[in-house]
């Protein structure tokens, strides 16, 4: 074949095993060699599942044998953030106090993805409980983008977006709380879908930011984006905040309407991303949409309402992690004792930053002047899109304001870091769906576009994705 099958598209992949050109096995076998020649440089995962996902692909293989009609992800190998849990497999979410808890049941996406017969490889790494946006923040160790090894991969969801990018696997799950997806998604080369809050189960999903956080597939096309989200997606009654959702409408891209706020050429935005912005522009205007600027001006204001919000929901969902019923827990004299010494040993950097701005602005005294402020900052956004909306199909802004950074370069910064969510964070605090698209190189720098859309329109972006779609 052209391609290794380690390289096949999800697509490509599910036909290859159907007509028989391939097995389960060798399909398996063929990402299981990439991770032992790869991993070393690269760091994706945390915990690779040889041998299981072998005993998983001979069953697929088993199936093919005796001629049983299989879903289109049966005997696909994917790989799984390790904030996701999988019944009798370690859950870490790349912290120490997690570091031996091991999961005594499968999120509703794993419980959904085993009914599609899909391989599981692995466990990959993230920022410690999913906050950061390099993967610099994990408890073990480093990931690299399998671009350019000198650059972050993006994250937190960096561990899926190497892999996937470096042919370890092909397609993982992250999961997206400010921009967790898409940003690596677009520092890597792949597409990485946001989905509508609500349209996946987060019930499994160990909790950052509950009102901000989704679970999404990352993968090498739009192709392969939807048949993940087809795949999980869906009403589950272990989470009350999901619902059914339905967009009716067709994607006609002479009738396509596109939205560019004015707002993404501000202070912050790159030379280089603005560039590439203005050929993603001209080129839908060359296939026949109607591209047009608008205006979100509570965009400015996302970004400090999202760092007030997130904060807040991550200082009270962490509360449980005392070391008295699961995790780590550290020697002490009194109960009192036990609770810090345990966090303190436990936690990170970040993760200890982010708590003490929550637990700040939750604090008498200061929920009025913050929390609740950034909230009503929240509604406002939500309008600006829906008003928006009325006017365009679908709005096109850079997934990030610059592309992949140097590892280092901005962990002693926080303030810096943070900006890398400058453009991402609106879709997480309205609940919209939103993609990064690839589209190009900047020298050895993927650079990702993001189209967002209205509530529950997944398959109508990932269709107008595709016309900008460059597959790196």
């Amino acid at each position: 074949m052209a391609k290794e099958l380690n390289n096949l598209t999800i697509a490509e992949a599910s036909k290859g095993l159907k007509k028989g050109s391939f097995s389960a096995v060798d399909l398996t076998e063929s990402c299981l060699s990439a991770i032992d020649k790869k991993e070393t440089e690269i760091g994706a995962f945390l915990e690779v599942f040889k041998e299981d996902s072998l005993n998983q692909a001979k069953k697929i293989d088993q199936l093919l044998a005796e001629k049983k009609k299989l879903p289109s992800l049966a005997g696909i190998p994917l790989a799984i953030k390790d904030n996701i849990l999988i019944k009798g497999y370690r859950c870490s979410a790349a912290s120490r106090i997690l570091e031996n808890y091991v999961a005594s049941y499968d999120a509703t996406v794993i419980d959904r993805l085993k009914k599609e017969e899909a391989v599981f490889l692995g466990k990959t790494n993230l920022d410690e409980f999913a906050m950061g946006s390099s993967t610099e923040n994990s408890a073990f160790h480093l990931t690299r983008n399998p671009h350019d090894l000198e650059k972050v991969p993006g994250g937190s969801s960096g561990g899926s977006a190497a892999a996937v990018a470096a042919g370890e696997a092909l397609g993982s799950l992250g999961s997206d709380t400010g921009g967790s997806v898409r940003q690596p998604a677009a520092f890597c080369g792949l597409v990485g879908l946001k989905p509508t809050y609500g349209a996946v189960s987060r019930y499994g999903l160990i909790a950052f930011a509950s009102s901000l956080d989704q679970i999404g597939p990352l993968t090498k096309t739009t192709e392969d984006s939807l048949i993940i989200f087809k795949a999980i997606s869906g009403q589950d009654d272990k989470d009350a905040t999901s619902r059914p959702g339905r967009f009716n409408k067709k994607l006609n891209i002479d009738n396509l309407k596109i939205g560019v706020p004015s707002q993404c050429f501000q202070e912050g935005v790159s030379k280089e991303m603005i560039k590439w912005t203005e050929q993603s522009m001209n080129r839908f205007k060359e296939l026949g949409a109607r591209v047009v600027s608008v205006d979100l001006p509570s965009l400015m204001f996302a970004l400090p309402a999202y760092y007030v919000i997130a904060p807040a929901e991550a200082s009270t969902n962490l509360a449980r992690y005392d070391g008295l019923r699961y995790g780590t827990r550290e020697k002490a004299n009194s109960l009192k004792e036990s609770y810090t010494c345990t966090k303190s040993a436990g936690f990170g950097p970040e993760v200890k930053r982010r708590i003490m701005l929550g637990t700040y602005t939750l604090s008498s005294g200061h929920y009025e002047a913050y929390y609740q402020k950034a909230q009503k900052t929240r509604q406002l956004i939500r309008l600006d899109f829906e008003k928006v909306f009325q006017k365009v199909d679908i709005i096109l802004t850079p997934t990030t304001p610059t592309p992949a950074f140097s590892i280092g370069e901005k962990i002693d910064d926080p303030v810096s870091m943070y900006l890398s969510d400058l453009l991402t964070t609106s879709a997480n605090l309205a609940g919209l769906p939103a993609v990064s698209i690839p589209v190009g190189k900047e020298g050895s720098c993927p650079i990702g576009m993001q189209l967002i859309g209205a509530p529950f329109s997944e398959e109508f972006i990932l269709s107008a994705g595709h016309y900008l779609e460059t597959p790196l």
